[in-house]
């Protein structure tokens, strides 16, 4: 019978994901000589070729990747095993590290974790750190966080078989407009309405991206009159009258105290943006898991009602 070897199956994966072997060492804390070796021991013990040269270079043969597709539902398997251990012997409480985007962790984690505190049974020990999606899916992949919020234009595809990825929250867009600003207390206001106007969001990236994509849906490309990306600033330049922005529901924690800024809910064409969380494929079973999303989706659901 042909023998597996999670460890070595491993050592694949992360060859397939970082691309070289001086990467899949670096990310494994081995030398590039062990890795070689396990892989040449895996190709063994199977009894296929795993690895070709291409040039200076080796990339995954056929055979490598059809022993990853079937090796990607054993390391769900022992997800679900070591979450069902985790509940077995920890209870319910058990730890959970969140890596998450900087708006998220005021807004959804903080609120999250002091639900759980207070709650009537003690709540798993959540650990967070902030990071963007890149980092916090490198983390999960890694095994450095067990739980990663991101946009869902920036999580994995439903093809990736390495990921649970669940939705969370459909963030709605308002419109930040200067106090004394002509439609400030307009009875209805619409994204299209503000068509002629100055904007303020980012020169590139996500922010970027999605207020571009919200104007345009609207019937209109927004004139980019300042560029920032953090919300401090750009509300900052609102206050001060020099153009408007679109402001996620998720910054409410910036916008408080803001005696010069106006925030809008849109009556029509209101955009949104999505945020998901993403756990290892089969962990999110795990009870600690579980408690923390049930909590992060009761922040969502509050958030998502302010108005």
């Amino acid at each position: 019978m042909t023998e597996w070897d999670v460890k070595k199956l491993r050592i694949l994966r992360t060859l397939r994901d970082r691309g070289t072997v001086t990467a899949t060492a670096e990310a494994l804390l081995m030398t590039p000589s062990a890795v070689s070796q396990q892989l040449s021991n895996l190709s063994r013990q199977l009894g296929v070729p795993l690895l070709e040269a291409q040039g200076r270079r080796v990339r995954l043969t056929d055979a490598a990747h059809l022993v990853l597709r079937h090796a990607e539902a054993v390391f769900a398997q022992l997800e679900r095993a070591e979450a069902e251990l985790t509940g077995y012997l920890r209870g319910e409480a058990g730890e959970v590290r969140i890596a998450a985007f900087a708006t998220a962790v005021p807004s959804l984690v903080v609120p999250a974790v002091r639900s759980l505190r207070d709650g009537d049974r003690p709540g798993p020990d959540v650990r967070v750190r902030e990071a963007e999606a890149a980092q916090a899916y490198e983390l999960l992949v890694a095994g450095e966080a067990d739980l990663a919020l991101s946009l869902a234009a920036h999580a994995p595809t439903a093809r990736d078989p390495r990921f649970a990825v669940l939705p969370l929250l459909a963030d709605p867009l308002d419109v930040a407009l200067p106090a004394g600003h002509r439609l400030a207390a307009a009875p209805e206001l619409r994204l299209a309405d503000l068509s002629a106007e100055p904007w303020i969001f980012g020169g590139s990236g996500p922010w970027s991206e999605i207020t571009t994509a919200a104007c345009e849906a609207a019937g209109f490309v927004p004139e980019q009159a300042h560029s920032a990306s953090g919300w401090t600033a750009i509300l900052a330049m609102v206050e001060a009258g020099m153009g408007i922005a679109l402001v996620p529901r998720m910054a409410s924690a910036e916008r408080r105290g803001r005696g010069g800024v106006v925030m809008r809910v849109l009556d029509a064409d209101r955009p949104r943006r999505h945020v998901v969380a993403a756990v290892r494929q089969g962990a999110e079973d795990g009870p600690a898991v579980v408690r923390v999303l049930a909590a992060l989706r009761a922040a969502a659901r509050r958030l998502s009602t302010l108005q």
